[in-house]
C-alpha cells in the first residue's frame, strides 16, 4: 500500500510538471542555446573580418627617428591585399596638436580610416595612439599594434647593431604544447578538452541541483498556499508525499538532462559538415573519452546531490507559508551549493590540491566537486567509493531532518517558526 501510494505521488509530480509549457519551452531552449554554441561562433568569425581598408591609415611620426617608415612597412605587411596604404607623414614634436585635428578631419570625411600617433612615448616603449571609425575592432587595433611592436623591435635591434631580420627568424616561431592526460586505461585526450568538460558538467549539475531543487520548495509553498497539502497529507503520509515530491521532481530533471545531452552529442556529430554546407570551414570538436563507469558515476553524483539539496528545500518550504519569506528562508541552502561553484576555478587549477580534496570529502559540495575531479584526473577506486559513502550518510541524515520538519511544518500556516520551534518540530516528530 504505501509502495503504491509513493508511486503514485511520483507520477503525480512527474506527469504534472512535464504537461506544463515551462518544461517544453526549458527542455527546447536547451538544444538551441547548444546549437549556438555549436554553430555561432565558427559563422561570426567567418563573417567578422579585419576592415577591407585596414591599411588606409595615416602616420603622423613625431619620433625623428625612421619608426614610421618601419610601422608603415609592417602594416602593408599586415595587410597585402589593400587598395592603399598607410599615409606617412614626418612632422615635428610641436606640430603633433594640429596634425592630430587635420587627421581627425580627414578621418571624418572618410579620406582615411583612422591615424596613429607616434611620439617620444612611442620610441620609450610606453605607449602609441590610434584613433579611427575601427578603433571598436579588436581585430584592427590588434594589427595597429602587432605593427607599432614590430617596427620598435626591428629599430632597437639596428641601433644594437643586430640584424633584425636575423633575429625575427630565430624568435618568429611560437611554440605550443600540447597537454594529453593518462589514466588507467590508457591514453585519456587532450587535457585542454577535459577540463571544458569538467567545467561544463560541474556547472550543469550546478544549475540543475539548484533549478530542481527550487522547483521542489516553491511546490511545497504553492500546496501549502492554496490548502492542497490539507487535501493530500488526509490520504497520503507526510513522509510518503515528500519521498514522492522529490522522486518525482527529480525523475523531471533526469528527463531534461537526458535530452539535452543526448541533442548535444548529436549536434557537436554533425557540426563539421553542417557548416561545410554554409561554407564555413571548422575544425572537428574533440570529444572526450567517457567510459560507461564514469558516466554512471556522474549520474549517481547528481542524484545523490539532488536528494540532499532537495530535502532541505522541502524542508524550508514546509517552514513558510508565502512566497515573500520563501528567498529568506532558502538562503542558507542556497550557499551551501554556491559555495560549491566558488572554488570550481581553484580546484580545477589544481585538482590534487587539499582544497579539492577536503570539498570532495563533504556532503554538500561532493555532487559538484568530485564529478569535476574525475573529468579531469584519476582517482583511486578507494576514494571515489569513500566519498560516494559520505555523501549517502549525508543523504540519510538529510532526508531524516526534513522528514520530520515535514510532517509538522506542512500544516502549519501563519507566523514563521523559529530555529527553536522547529527543533521542536523534529524532536516531535521524532
Amino acid at each position: 500500500m504505501a509502495m503504491r501510494k509513493l508511486w503514485a505521488t511520483t507520477k503525480r509530480e512527474y506527469l504534472e510538471r512535464v504537461r506544463t509549457k515551462w518544461f517544453i519551452v526549458a527542455t527546447v531552449f536547451g538544444p538551441v542555446l547548444f546549437g549556438a554554441i555549436a554553430f555561432l561562433p565558427s559563422i561570426m568569425a567567418m563573417r567578422t573580418k579585419a576592415s577591407t581598408n585596414f591599411a588606409h591609415i595615416a602616420i603622423l611620426d613625431a619620433t625623428g627617428t625612421d619608426l614610421g617608415r618601419r610601422v608603415a612597412r609592417a602594416i602593408e605587411s599586415e595587410d597585402v591585399y589593400a587598395a592603399s596604404g598607410p599615409m606617412l607623414r614626418i612632422i615635428a614634436p610641436k606640430e603633433l596638436t594640429v596634425a592630430e585635428s587635420l587627421a581627425t578631419h580627414e578621418v571624418m570625411r572618410k579620406q582615411a580610416t583612422g591615424y596613429l600617433v607616434l611620439d617620444a612615448q612611442t620610441v620609450a616603449g610606453e605607449t602609441a595612439r590610434y584613433a579611427g571609425r575601427n578603433a571598436s575592432s579588436l581585430t584592427d587595433v590588434d594589427r595597429v599594434q602587432s605593427a607599432v611592436r614590430k617596427g620598435l623591435l626591428a629599430m632597437r635591434l639596428e641601433q644594437a647593431g643586430i640584424d633584425s631580420t636575423r633575429v625575427q627568424a630565430l624568435t618568429g616561431p611560437q611554440l605550443s604544447v600540447d597537454a594529453e592526460r593518462i589514466t588507467d586505461q590508457g591514453r585519456g585526450g587532450s587535457r585542454t578538452v577535459s577540463v571544458i568538460f569538467g567545467f561544463a558538467i560541474a556547472f550543469l549539475l550546478y544549475m540543475s541541483i539548484l533549478l530542481y531543487g527550487q522547483n521542489v520548495l516553491h511546490g511545497v509553498i504553492e500546496e501549502k498556499s492554496t490548502r492542497m497539502a490539507e487535501v493530500i497529507a488526509s490520504s497520503v503520509p507526510p513522509d510518503t508525499l515528500l519521498a514522492g515530491k522529490v522522486l518525482g521532481v527529480g525523475a523531471v530533471g533526469l528527463t531534461q538532462l537526458a535530452v539535452w545531452l543526448i541533442t548535444a552529442y548529436a549536434l557537436f556529430k554533425v557540426r563539421v559538415p553542417l557548416l561545410a554546407k554554409l561554407g564555413v570551414h571548422s575544425t572537428a570538436l574533440p570529444l572526450p573519452s567517457i567510459s560507461v563507469g564514469l558516466a554512471l558515476l556522474l549520474v549517481a553524483f547528481f542524484v545523490l546531490g539532488y536528494i540532499f539539496y532537495a530535502s532541505l528545500f522541502a524542508a524550508v518550504g514546509a517552514t513558510v507559508s508565502n512566497e515573500q519569506d520563501v528567498r529568506q528562508a532558502a538562503t542558507p541552502v542556497t550557499l551551501l551549493l554556491v559555495a560549491s561553484i566558488i572554488f570550481m576555478e581553484p580546484i580545477l587549477l589544481d585538482p590534487t590540491s587539499q582544497l579539492a580534496v577536503v570539498m570532495s570529502w563533504l556532503p554538500f559540495s561532493s555532487p559538484i566537486i568530485m564529478p569535476l575531479r574525475l573529468s579531469v584526473i584519476s582517482l583511486s577506486p578507494l576514494v571515489i567509493a569513500g566519498t560516494m559513502v559520505v555523501l549517502i550518510v549525508g543523504c540519510i541524515a538529510s532526508v531524516w531532518l526534513a522528514a520530520r520538519i515535514y510532517r509538522v511544518g506542512l500544516l502549519m500556516y501563519g507566523k514563521r517558526p523559529t530555529m527553536r520551534e522547529v527543533v521542536r518540530w523534529v524532536r516531535y516528530a521524532g
